[in-house]
């Protein structure tokens, strides 16, 4: 009797915890769009905010910053063909070499044509510009008490030439890109956001910003995607401080350190306003991937999806919410008070999804699939990236499920796509506008702007300038010529009309959309 029991309990145990995990995690959906409960047009708010992204690195002549030293390392160490010993390890800018150094310095050359850049943003319809400071234009040196007056005049000729195209701007204060001062060891040896005196720097530059600009900017992002900077530099090693560190711990307190960071922000430009009687608005903007399992029948896929998720996702914003940060992953729970309701407002960086695949024997050991090899009718863009609008608006509906009381701005959404006649950029606008319209209409989310990436084709970090997000097209070789794409067409003509049913219908068959 106890053998036969034994023998049930063998088959049917596994069986039960196989039903269990398979009610949990993330689901993989199969579905490309949402579907409409109606054949409707769509249409945006009166007052929608409607522009262009870029940051400083990406766009404007290098300056003495961390990226700046790892672009000119890259190509140094491409040109000459320098031995390395760790090879694979070794992290590079894709492409570097095929460009020589005075046009590398250069970027997209904003420095010498944003009149022409913003009046071309103005011309589409555009009537906000999102932008970054470069924090080491400012402080190009250590030890600098006030900041460069050469610095402080460009981006007031930037502010001037937005303000005469009508453009709203909405400035970024931290995009990736930091002095590389700020990365020289201190007395205990600790070198960027984790130096003793990280914060201390970071103010400063902040008050700079408020005392020099506060008067002309209401729309602040304080950080662009804190959690995908610690993961690229302190994790994957792509960007700077190109570190491969295993100590969830360890990159948890860097974590802690850029909420603190955003606090600070928040308060200094708060305390400003107030006192000048200003009505701002101040946020962050939060890179919005979704982490789908690869095979919905595996239990380990799908756990492993949802806690990948909650770690590069949610952690950080419930940070701000909550004024606790708890790293997945680790019992790490740190207190940050201060950071508390520290929000006006949420962004959103969209870009698609990844699939999770793992592994049995090896569950920590799970792999990240950028697109699925075995989905032939997948629209993936030039660097990897699958694209999936459905998941665009279910990301819009999660974060007001979660933070419903606060608007939501989307800040960045884009594809890499060279092409001259670049459809898969103009299939991308078509689809995800038409997935955003419906959440507002249809779910009533408070949805304020859309920004896409970018205006012109930009430094795409690791990427190098191969990546093309571009509605310009920039040629690099050519003096950096401006040509605008037909995707720039697309966007303004639906800032201006919203997508009816009939141009949808068109776009489907046009682009080859299959719901």
């Amino acid at each position: 009797m106890l053998l036969i029991l034994a023998s049930i309990i063998l088959v049917v145990l596994p069986i039960a915890i196989l039903l269990i995990l398979s009610v949990l995690g993330k689901t993989r959906e199969t579905a490309f769009l949402s579907h409409s409960k109606n054949n409707v047009d769509v249409t945006f708010p009166k007052y929608f905010l409607w522009g262009s992204a870029t940051a400083s690195q990406q766009i404007e002549h290098l300056q003495n910053t961390d990226w700046t030293a790892f672009i000119i390392k890259s190509l140094s160490e491409k040109q000459n063909n320098a031995p390395n010993k760790d090879k694979e390890e070794a992290a590079y800018v894709e492409g570097i070499a095929q460009f020589p150094e005075h046009i590398i310095r250069k970027t997209a050359n904003f420095d010498e044509r944003y009149e022409d850049d913003l009046q071309a943003a103005a011309q589409m319809g555009h009537n906000a510009f999102r932008f970054s400071f470069c924090w080491a234009r400012l402080f190009p040196k250590s030890g600098m008490h006030s900041p460069c007056q050469k610095g402080i005049d460009f981006y007031q000729k930037i502010l001037d030439s937005m303000k005469s195209n009508h453009l709203k701007p909405c400035a970024t204060i931290f995009h990736f890109s930091s002095p590389l001062w700020f990365w020289e060891a201190d007395a205990q040896g600790k070198r960027g956001w984790e130096r003793n005196d990280a914060l201390h720097h970071f103010e400063i530059y902040v008050s700079t910003l408020i005392t020099h600009f506060g008067s002309q900017i209401d729309f602040w992002c304080t950080l662009n995607e804190p959690t995908t900077y610690v993961y690229l530099g302190y994790m994957d090693g792509r960007f700077p401080p190109n570190e491969k560190r295993t100590d969830m711990k360890q990159t948890g307190y860097i974590i802690a350190t850029l909420v603190r960071a955003h606090a600070l922000c928040y308060r200094l430009l708060k305390k400003h306003a107030k006192a000048h009687n200003r009505d701002i608005q101040v946020g962050y903007t939060k890179h919005i991937r979704l982490f789908e399992p690869y095979h919905n029948h595996n239990p380990l896929d799908r756990i492993t999806a949802a806690k990948i998720e909650q770690s590069f996702i949610w952690d950080w914003m419930d940070a701000i919410h909550s004024g606790i940060l708890k790293v997945t992953g680790t019992k790490l729970k740190i207190a940050i008070p201060e950071a508390q309701h520290t929000i006006d407002y949420i962004g959103v960086n969209y870009y698609g999804r990844f699939y999770i695949k793992s592994h049995l024997l090896t569950p920590t050991h799970y792999e990240v699939l950028e697109n699925d090899p075995n989905d032939t009718q997948e629209e993936v863009n030039d660097i990897g990236w699958c694209l999936y609008p459905l998941g665009f608006r279910t990301s819009l509906q999660h974060i007001a499920k979660r933070y419903g009381q606060l608007p939501i701005y989307v800040l960045e959404n884009g594809v890499a796509d060279h092409a001259d006649d670049d459809k898969l950029r103009q299939a991308l606008l078509w689809t995800h506008l038409r997935e955003l319209g419906l959440a507002i209409q249809e779910d009533g989310l408070d949805v304020r702007g859309y920004f896409h990436w970018a205006l012109t084709d930009n430094f795409e970090w690791a990427s190098g300038f191969d990546a093309r997000f571009g509605l310009i097209s920039v040629d690099y070789k050519q003096n950096f010529h401006r040509t605008a794409r037909p995707s720039a067409k697309i966007f303004s003509s639906i800032i201006t009309s919203g997508i009816t049913k009939e141009n949808w219908q068109a776009a489907k068959t046009k682009y080859n959309i299959i719901d």
